[in-house]
């Protein structure tokens, strides 16, 4: 197993860049330390109940400058210290996806600086690595990342050495989360919503079907199609059902998708025998993940590790300490380098 054992002999400045869906963000990195993480999200999707990537693209074209801008002074650096970019290639949407490369390759034109890549679920992953977390898993270990795209079990070797144990057959997580808060009526992002309410709901309060898919793969739209029927159902009984029972809902739904996903993180662990288990992507910050993340750990002598608040959620921080260690193994692209949306992890 090839681990990194390069060492800069100087302080490594990298500028990362994130836009993979509706957040602009830049970071700037000193080796492992993050000096600055600016994000800049869009409320114009609340309307819509979802992210419009037409929308979603013009709007990193208006906050792209400024955010970058911001990241450079609360660093208290010159733009010419930088040096290397480090940007979201992919996976994420299109037009989102081709604003941060673009300015990333004329930033770097324009300083002569080199540019590296960054898959955005890998950013996720190695967002472990960021100097200020408490602390960092040891190689081998496996990262549930969950976020409204993906949902996989990650047995992670090395910094770059990662291979999907399990992910989802149709609907993320994130994305289960999200279309149930507006099944009930809830404003977009609604999976935060659900983790608020669901703190004073019993979880026990209704039955859910949690899915049997084969191996380590997952599947939530079953779960998803289920609770439709049954809220159809209720609300014709009562209408107002949801309002009446909404904490309860939450607890009951989220407390299935919590349990379908340590369900087959539990035995991928003991599968592959390892002791470091670690949780990643925006859904990360879900509280109950957060807590079951510790408590199971407990139970089966997990080492447990849950990267701070700021960097579960699509931030350009994830995106630095990733070029980080590329720029360490001279890992650059070049100009001709182009988005893509499917990105392969």
């Amino acid at each position: 197993m090839l681990k990194i054992i390069i060492l800069s002999a100087k302080e490594t400045i990298i500028l990362g860049i994130e836009s993979s869906c509706d957040d602009t963000s830049a970071a700037i990195i000193k080796n492992d330390r993050i000096l600055s993480n600016i994000v800049a999200g869009q409320k114009v999707h609340e309307a819509f109940g979802g992210v419009v990537p037409e929308l979603a693209s013009r709007a990193h074209q208006q906050n792209i400058i400024p955010v970058v801008d911001a990241a450079i002074k609360k660093a208290g650096i010159s733009k010419n210290d930088i040096d290397a970019v480090a940007f979201t290639r992919g996976p994420g949407l299109l037009g989102s996806l081709l604003v941060g490369v673009s300015f990333a390759k004329s930033f770097a034109l324009g300083l002569n600086i080199p540019m590296i890549e960054v898959n955005h679920m890998h950013g996720h992953i190695l967002a472990h690595f960021i100097a200020d977390n408490e602390k960092k898993p040891s190689f081998p270990f496996l990262c549930l990342t969950v976020s409204g795209g993906h949902t996989q079990i990650v047995l992670v070797e090395d910094y770059f050495k990662m291979s999907i144990v399990g992910e989802t057959k149709d609907d993320a997580a994130g994305e289960a989360f999200d279309k149930a808060a507006k099944l009930m009526g809830l404003p977009y992002p609604g999976g935060p919503l659900i983790d608020k309410y669901a703190k004073e709901g019993d979880p026990n309060k209704f039955e859910f079907p949690i899915s049997n898919v084969g191996g380590y793969d997952f599947s939530f739209s079953g779960l998803k199609t289920a609770l439709l029927y049954f809220l159809q159902r209720e609300i014709e009984k009562n209408p107002n059902f949801v309002k009446d029972n909404l904490h309860d809902i939450c607890a009951s739904f989220q407390q299935t998708i919590i349990k379908t996903l340590f369900k087959k993180l539990t035995k991928a662990a003991k599968v592959y025998q390892v002791k470091d288990v670690a949780i990643a992507g925006g859904v990360s910050a879900n509280s109950l993940l957060r807590s079951e993340l510790q408590r199971i750990g407990h139970n089966h002598s997990w080492n447990t590790f849950i990267p701070k608040f700021e960097y579960c959620t699509d931030n350009a921080g994830m995106i630095a300490i990733a070029g980080y260690y590329k720029y360490l193994n001279k890992d650059f692209v070049g100009q001709e380098i182009v988005p893509t949306a499917r990105m392969k992890f």
